[in-house]
Formats: C-alpha cells, sequence, structure tokens
C-alpha cells in the first residue's frame, strides 16, 4: 500500500493562461487552491494572439500575477508563442494527436526562433521557466530539438503511467481530457477553463475536496521519472489503447 501511495498522484495541468481569459473563474480556482495547499502548472501564452481569448476581459497587472503565483510555487510553463495554429498535423505530430498546430512542420530554425521569443519574454518580465506543453499537444522532433537549444528539458505531455526520458527530454504524461484519478501512477490533466461554465467549475471543486491529498506537485512528479522497462511497457501499452479509443471515437 505505501509503494502505491508513493507512486499515484494527479498533477493539475492548466492551459491558455494569459492577460485575456475568464478571470472570475480563475480567481475561484486560485482561493481553492490555496485552501488546499496545491500547487498546478500553469501553461501561460507569452505573447497570446489568439482571438477567442482575446474576447475575454484583460488583467493589467497579469505579469504580476504570474510571479505572485510562482512565489506560491506553483510551476510556471511556456504555453507554447502566441497560441495561433497556423499548419495541419494530419495525425503525423508526434504524439499521433491530429488536428492544427503551433509548431508542427515547421523548420528547427523557425521553431528555435519562436521559443526564443516566448522565453525573451518570460525573462523580460522576471519569470523564470523550465517546462513546456504546446497547444493542441503537437510536436515533432524539430520542437524537442529546439526545446532543448533553448535550455528547456521538460515536456508536460506524453503516455505511460510515469515520467519518462526520451530524446533528453523528461516527459510527464497527459492521458485524459477529464479530471481523472488513476489508481496508480503519475500523470498530468488538461484543463481549459475558460471553457468551464459555473456548473463545470463546482464539478471541478468538488473533485478537489475529494481527491486533493492525490493532488501533487510538478517537483514531485518530475522526481517519479523512470526508464525502466515495465515503464515502457506499459508506456507502448497506454499510447496504443489511446490511440485505438480515439480511433473509433472519430470512426463511429
Amino acid at each position: 500500500m505505501n509503494f502505491f501511495k508513493r507512486n499515484t498522484g494527479l498533477l493539475l495541468r492548466f492551459d491558455d493562461i494569459a492577460p485575456n481569459m475568464n478571470w472570475e473563474l480563475m480567481d475561484k480556482c486560485e482561493k481553492l487552491f490555496l485552501n488546499y495547499n496545491i500547487k498546478p502548472v500553469l501553461g501561460i501564452i507569452p505573447n497570446n494572439e489568439d482571438d477567442e481569448l482575446l474576447a475575454f476581459p484583460e488583467k493589467k497587472n497579469f505579469w504580476e500575477k504570474v510571479k505572485q503565483w510562482q512565489s506560491f510555487g506553483w510551476e510556471i510553463s511556456i504555453h507554447g508563442y502566441n497560441h495561433i495554429y497556423s499548419s495541419v498535423t494530419n495525425k503525423k505530430d508526434y504524439f499521433n494527436y491530429g488536428g492544427r498546430s503551433e509548431f508542427f512542420g515547421y523548420s528547427l530554425e523557425d521553431q528555435t526562433l519562436k521559443l526564443k521569443k516566448s522565453i525573451e519574454i518570460f525573462k523580460e518580465k522576471n519569470v523564470s521557466v523550465r517546462s513546456f506543453f504546446a497547444p493542441n499537444h503537437t510536436y515533432d522532433l524539430n520542437t524537442f530539438k529546439a526545446l532543448k537549444a533553448n535550455g528547456i528539458y521538460n515536456v508536460i505531455d506524453g503516455y505511460g503511467l510515469f515520467p519518462y526520458n526520451k530524446f533528453g527530454i523528461n516527459f510527464i504524461p497527459q492521458l485524459f481530457f477529464k479530471n481523472i484519478l488513476l489508481p496508480f501512477g503519475i500523470q498530468s490533466t488538461q484543463i481549459h477553463l475558460n471553457e468551464w461554465d459555473a456548473q463545470k467549475y463546482d464539478d471541478f471543486k468538488k473533485f478537489i475536496e475529494k481527491n486533493h491529498k492525490k493532488i501533487i506537485s510538478y517537483d514531485f512528479a518530475l522526481s517519479k521519472t523512470n526508464n525502466n522497462f515495465i515503464s515502457l511497457i506499459i508506456r507502448l501499452l497506454s499510447e496504443y489503447l489511446l490511440k485505438f479509443y480515439r480511433f473509433l471515437r472519430i470512426k463511429f
């Protein structure tokens, strides 16, 4: 039982955090996390140009808020550059999600420059970053090379039940589009707060109240990086099953 307890947990990953977003619900989440001492991962869009997000109210002191979150011990992660999808993967992206992409298909030089611009914005705002996850989960091998060229070695995406290292990068798995707590393993959620209504927030609040002791920090998740043979088999099996599930959903 102690083994399972030490190796089970859910990391909260919030996508699309930007100056223009649903601040009413974000403020509620902040209070909730502080109340339970939860340290989520916040994916910050450094130069948001997404029209859907720009329709939300703007927080004028956004970067001061980001620095405050970081002072709480929350993980501030790079979530792309401008959140504009300008290529299509046709299921050829690294994780085979498919759909539109901000990074997939571009040259190593272009992706390196885009990530460099992202990191420069964080530096200008005095916010340190060490992790990344791409909008719409879409990467190619050049994305991973560009990340390493910019000193970023951690990605919050991937398959499996434990974080693993590949291409010299640590991957923390993100398996589901809902808040699902598995009985064993380390994974992250994918939360799009800007798509919530009041009911979805209430459901999330109940989930946190019930499971807050099983919510883990980014550093704890990273400490569980494991490349042994059993983890490899589980990762390949989970990848096959999830891809097959997505195929069935599209097909039928």
